[in-house]
């Protein structure tokens, strides 16, 4: 056999190899690569399914402490708080709103109160109220929050002789209506520094040793659902109370062993004389109640939440406020805010 022979049948053969070598290391390529991309589509479905899951234990957590804290608070026999917590309760802003209508939901269940507020004729006429009707002691204290720290020591001589069981840390002043930062005046300001911030500070440092002492009482403190997420439009306000929900949580786990129950209330709109300024938000509804109704089932989760809106219609808005991303709430915040503060506008022109 000639040289050329012999070289014309061994290119084939040497083609044949090198295509069943480039066949064999595609089909081992391909093979890695589906492993590899079915090890990544196990690696995602175990996320995933472990985020469902952890979504699912968090929401029926939630669904569970609700019917806890907003129904089976009320199915119950009702809480001796006069027992449990004291003779005395103190409710600063109790001359109105919310803070009227809580010390007389704590009146009817035998407390006595002392009730704290500006506004002496309206302080008169509620604990005249609140003794005729509950036949309990009413007394009050007329003071201005947003004044100098020199009230505190009045208020301190005042109750220097009662055993103070709850303290409902309620007072609070709002914006006249929403508005941009730059247009809230210098005035208003202090009040919500003053007032939302500091009251229930130097309140809750006055009475809380007394409570220690005798290893039993409650502090509440009024914060509100716009600090839920943030709200352009109400910034300030919606800072003070957010300063209050982590006052109110931090105080909790320091006097978690003290026999100190502390209780954070995050109510939505509550329809009051701070909510005056808009149709909207003064006619009540499922998700508006009325002060009255708001205390009635507030009252009734103390001791059952140590953080609560209160009023379960309310706990629902909680739960859209936290599943909803930052962005679209601050948007759909400053929008509401925005109209409501044409409505106020426009009442202010019929009602100058």
């Amino acid at each position: 056999m000639t040289l050329t022979e012999k070289l014309s049948k061994e290119k084939p053969a040497k083609a044949k190899a090198t295509n069943m070598a480039a066949v064999d290391s595609f089909e081992l390529l391909w093979r890695e690569i589906s492993k590899v991309f079915s090890d990544v589509r196990d690696a995602l479905a175990f996320v995933g399914a472990y985020y469902l899951a952890r979504r699912s234990i968090t929401v029926a957590g939630h669904i569970a402490n609700a019917f806890y804290v907003h129904l089976y608070s009320k199915v119950v026999d009702e809480m001796d708080f006069v027992k449990r917590y004291g003779p005395w309760a103190v409710i600063t802003g109790g001359s109105d709103g919310i803070g009227k209508a809580y010390a007389q939901e704590l009146a009817r269940n035998g407390l006595n109160v002392l009730l704290i507020s500006k506004e002496e004729r309206k302080l008169m006429k509620t604990a005249k109220e609140i003794e005729e009707t509950f036949s309990v002691k009413a007394e009050y204290i007329c003071v201005d929050f947003a004044t100098e720290d020199s009230i505190y020591e009045a208020i301190k001589n005042k109750i220097a002789d009662k055993e103070i069981g709850i303290l409902v840390n309620n007072v609070g002043v709002m914006y006249d209506y929403p508005q941009m930062f730059l247009d809230v005046p210098e005035k208003k300001l202090w009040q919500l520094i003053f007032v939302n911030v500091a009251a229930a500070t130097m309140m809750t440092h006055m009475i809380l040793p007394q409570m220690v002492e005798r290893k039993k009482g409650a502090v509440v403190i009024v914060s509100s659902g716009s600090c839920s997420q943030i709200t352009p439009q109400m910034t300030v306000y919606a800072a003070t109370k957010t300063y209050l929900d982590y006052f109110c949580r931090g105080l909790e786990y320091e006097y978690k062993d003290s026999g100190i129950t502390v209780q954070c209330l995050m109510p939505f709109y509550v329809a009051t004389q701070m909510t005056s300024f808009s149709k909207t938000l003064s006619r009540t509804s499922f998700f508006i109640p009325s002060a009255p109704t708001f205390a009635r089932s507030a009252i009734r989760t103390l001791g059952y939440s140590s953080r609560t809106t209160g009023y379960f219609p309310h706990t629902l808005q909680h739960w859209i406020a936290m599943m909803c991303p930052e962005w679209l709430w601050k948007r759909a915040a400053s929008s509401l805010n925005t109209a409501l503060r044409e409505q106020a506008k426009l009442l202010l022109k019929q009602h100058p």
